[in-house]
């Protein structure tokens, strides 16, 4: 029986080098890292693919190399301005299923998209609710809102030994409680070697989703990460979701495109729109 545990993957041939995110759960594969001979790169990755019955391979593309994954049948799904250390990362995908890439709510996000454009800047506001970053006597209380808010998420975030290894890597996580439960979350996953951020593992309690909690964690991650020399953050905001949208829309972040049934979250497979902001 297949395991749906993701693992990462290191291929060193004498034509290329790839690291691979393979995650049987969402039946893809993530390139994360790759040079050498793209085709050969490219044929190797589609075996794996066939392996584990994935239904999508993803990668971030430099600008010079954009041609030949579109010659391979990759699509261009959006851009991280900076992502390579100020330069641009290209999200290619090359679909493996038809239903894949087939997007069964294009409209419904397209009006998400139409309609916070128009939002206005607002901050990082306040709160009078104690925020604090986290630490391993924290993962336990992460685990529990992750579980509350979250039916399927895309990596088991309900579990608090996976929250403590997170952090082991470096992963940081801020987060607001009252009265000693935690309400609201949010991470930073950082890519020292390409001087990026992901801001991700966003949820907040419904009894608390418009107190603007989740834009106040964004800003003090922010913070934290342009201490330590990080000036490219970006992240992937379920499409359907007009809260999460409206929060990066309104701190500055820029709509870069979407990924299409890109991950399970929420309750089901969804698109998942990409926002970037860079300080120069």
């Amino acid at each position: 029986m297949l395991s749906l545990k993701a693992s990462v993957e290191v291929f060193q041939e004498p034509t290329f080098y790839a690291q691979l995110y393979c995650d049987p759960y969402n039946r893809r594969i993530r390139i994360d890292q790759y040079r050498g001979d793209l085709t050969e790169l490219h044929r190797v990755v589609c075996e794996k693919a066939t392996q584990l019955s994935a239904e999508k391979i993803i990668i971030k593309v430099r600008q010079e190399h954009i041609k030949t994954f579109l010659t391979l049948g990759y699509s261009i799904e959006g851009v991280i301005d900076g992502y390579y250390r100020g330069s641009d990362a290209w999200m290619l995908s090359l679909f493996l299923h038809d239903s894949r890439r087939n997007s069964l709510y294009h409209r419904q996000e397209d009006e998400v998209i139409e309609k916070i454009q128009h939002l206005p800047y607002v901050g990082n506001g306040s709160s009078a609710n104690t925020l604090k970053k986290a630490g391993y006597e924290d993962a336990k209380g992460l685990a529990e809102l992750y579980r509350e808010t979250f039916k399927i998420y895309p990596v088991p975030l309900h579990e608090e030994e996976y929250i403590k290894q997170s952090m082991d890597e470096g992963t940081i996580f801020y987060f607001f409680e009252e009265e000693g439960k935690i309400i609201s979350a949010a991470s930073a996953e950082i890519n020292k070697e390409e001087k990026n951020a992901e801001l991700t593992d966003c949820a907040t309690d419904p009894a608390y989703r418009k107190g603007g909690l989740m834009k106040q964690l964004l800003a003090q991650l922010e913070a934290d990460l342009k201490r330590e020399g990080i000036f490219c953050y970006y992240s992937l905001a379920r499409a359907l979701s007009f809260g999460m949208n409206a929060a990066f829309k309104q701190l500055n972040y820029s709509y870069r495109g979407r990924l299409l049934n890109n991950c399970y979250i929420y309750d089901k497979m969804e698109d998942m729109n990409i926002w970037v902001k860079t300080i120069n």
